[in-house]
């Protein structure tokens, strides 16, 4: 027993003089780091021109009043991807290479509860692992003119202001009316197409976009949902009738404080197939018990855009921060299009506290009027059945959000959203009379997003 006992002092003896010299020599190296380890792995990657990140966006909404019944919702996204300097990979001179992958989980508070058009989040989405991004882009002429090419997006460049980015509406990052009358919404989250785009650098303020994309990102099933129909994003579909998009971006100053400001317009062209609000193939309304219920088939469809944004005023003199106004508008056919005339507007207050530069304040307002062909459709349903339905008019959204900065690569967004005339007017569908609108819906949120 003395034996043991006496081993053991002797252990601990030995293992503490171990702790000490292996403090000592830690001590030692901290004073004297070894510049040979100072980088990190994600620093010595991007000196060999590769660049991988990660964001999470975590968001919780609940419906506290109105639409088709009161609940609250999970969704959650992660996006993970890479930027490649080719030029520093393979010696390909100006060339880039960008992939990214989300994993969507979680319910849609706007599929489920509310029934609303422009849904609550631009992260809602049936649950998926997809692909969405996969593109190299080629810069030519120092610069001036880049040539993307492969799967890609276009909300991010295209209809897109930088004081709508805060918001968490998803019309209000790619526009209701082009998420709501192009087939399977456009190129946007969570559907990316194969296309061209390309930008030039016409001037010092002014750049030009133009490109032209696949027009449809799942099979031509109506009846199958895009996402359902495309659930990983793998299908690189090329040979549906193309989408094609154009716009001039013009830049200015203005004021002593030389604020800046863009104004841009375009206009894009889809030479696909549309069905007809309002008439069947056979010529009668659809509504018309004797029709065969199948639309009409226009061909093409196409809508014109505008977008100006304009920072009022600075923070400090000389601060990108302070206060940013933007508005965005277009039109599209009444007759092939569920929304005719689209708006939204807002404003983004930033740098307004020197304890949280990097907080950001903004309200903003978005209007979808349902065309003149829809809600004909629904007069015509009133007059062939006798029941009074709704007649839709339109749809409108609220947002007033708070985003503050946590910590380097975190953020906390509170949001409240009021959606009026859910759906544009659309039945409620718990009506067992079929003749009572949705009620408006009141909607609060709490997002959190981690960047690495």
């Amino acid at each position: 027993m003395q034996h043991s006992l006496k081993m053991l002092r002797n252990v601990a003896a030995a293992s503490i003089i171990c702790v000490l010299s292996l403090h000592g020599a830690w001590a030692a190296d901290a004073k004297a780091p070894d510049k040979s380890i100072t980088k990190s792995p994600r620093e010595i990657l991007a000196d060999w021109g590769i660049q991988f990140n990660a964001t999470y966006i975590s968001e919780v909404f609940g419906n506290a009043s109105g639409g088709m019944r009161r609940g609250s919702i999970y969704t959650g996204r992660l996006d993970l991807g890479t930027d490649i300097d080719l030029e520093k990979v393979v010696g390909w001179t100006g060339a880039k290479f960008h992939a990214n992958i989300f994993q969507i989980h979680g319910q849609g508070l706007s599929r489920d509860y509310i029934g609303n058009l422009m849904l609550v989040s631009g992260v809602e989405a049936l649950s998926a692992s997809r692909l969405y991004e996969l593109w190299i882009e080629q810069s030519l002429f120092s610069g001036a003119l880049l040539v993307r090419v492969g799967q890609q997006a276009s909300d991010i460049e295209f209809i897109d202001s930088k004081y709508d980015d805060i918001f968490t509406n998803s019309a209000l990052g790619w526009p209701g009316i082009t998420g709501i009358n192009l087939l399977s919404g456009g190129p946007s989250p969570p559907l990316a197409v194969p296309g061209v785009r390309i930008k030039a650098q016409l001037a010092d303020n002014i750049t030009a976009y133009a490109a032209i994309f696949d027009g449809d990102a799942a099979p031509p099933d109506r009846l199958v949902d895009p996402q359902i129909a495309n659930p990983h994003g793998l299908l690189f579909r090329v040979n549906d009738p193309a989408w094609i998009i154009g716009q001039l971006k013009y830049g200015f100053k203005v004021g002593q404080s030389n604020l800046p400001g863009t104004v841009t317009g375009g206009a894009w062209k889809h030479l696909g197939d549309f069905g007809d609000m309002r008439y069947a193939a056979d010529g009668l309304l659809q509504a018309d018990p004797l029709s065969s219920g199948v639309p009409l088939k226009r061909r093409g469809n196409q809508g014109i855009f505008g977008v100006y944004e304009q920072m009022l005023s600075r923070a400090t003199p000389g601060s990108d921060n302070g206060v940013g106004f933007f508005v965005r508008t277009s039109i599209s056919p009444s007759d092939r299009n569920l929304i005719s005339f689209y708006v939204d507007g807002g404003f983004q207050f930033s740098g307004f506290s020197d304890a949280r530069p990097n907080d950001k304040f903004g309200v903003a307002m978005t209007y979808s009027r349902i065309s003149d062909a829809a809600r004909a459709a629904d007069r015509d349903a009133q007059a062939f059945t006798g029941t009074p339905y709704p007649v839709r008019d339109f749809e409108a959204v609220f947002e007033m959000t708070y985003l503050a900065e946590i910590q380097t690569g975190w953020t906390v967004q509170p949001v409240f959203q009021y959606v009026f005339h859910p759906g544009g007017g659309v039945v409620d569908p718990n009506d067992p009379t079929q003749t009572r609108r949705i009620k408006d819906a009141a909607v609060l949120g709490l997002r959190s997003t981690f960047n690495y």
